[in-house]
């Protein structure tokens, strides 16, 4: 863990310094695109389901009831004007690295739940996954994204668990970063 710790803190660092110029160009989007906020601050669940606050660029309208996006009727219809492109390019996901500069969160790890998904709480819980730190992206995340069911997404989870190493995280950011460029797996 205090490897995996330092690597995710240097790593973190780095990525900032390097995203500083594109985090502020995607900030001054957001503000100027539409009203609120610049960063949306979601109740998320942690390491022993421990709840944090996580921030996203905001890519929805504030009118937008707090739930997974795959439960709203029409997810489309919330989208602010660039919020399908944040949400596409993940360019939403860059304030997380503050998560992970915090100790918070990590690079790899389960994607960390809404406070209210209570039935993946729930699996995750009864497989130990609640153990591991939440991830900026994970093993679930290479195999499907937004297109996996819950129960499919713990199994990956319970995988990354059992076989989490240096190594298999290493693969796991390698992959990632194909997945983004190509913008797979994403639903909106």
């Amino acid at each position: 863990m205090g490897l995996k710790r330092a690597v995710d803190f240097l790593l973190a660092v780095i990525a900032s310094l390097i995203l500083l110029v594109p985090g502020i160009v995607v900030a001054l989007c957001v503000r100027l695109t539409s009203p609120g906020p610049i960063l949306y601050w979601s109740k998320r669940v942690g390491r022993f389901n421990q709840i944090f606050l996580m921030p996203k660029f905001r890519s929805m309208r504030i009118d937008t009831p707090t739930v997974a996006t795959h439960l709203l009727e029409n997810p489309d219809r919330f989208l602010t004007p660039i919020g399908s492109f944040l949400r596409k390019s993940s360019l939403d996901e860059l304030p997380q690295l503050w998560c992970i500069l915090v100790g918070k969160m990590s690079f790899v790890g389960p994607r960390p739940a809404l406070y209210n998904q209570y039935d993946l709480i729930e699996l995750r819980t009864a497989h130990g996954v609640d153990r591991l730190l939440p991830g900026l992206t994970g093993w679930a995340q290479i195999n499907g994204r937004d297109e996996l069911p819950i129960p499919e997404k713990v199994e990956f989870d319970v995988e990354y668990l059992s076989r989490r190493s240096f190594g298999f995280d290493m693969r796991i950011l390698f992959l990632t970063a194909g997945k983004v460029i190509r913008r797979k797996g994403i639903t909106h």
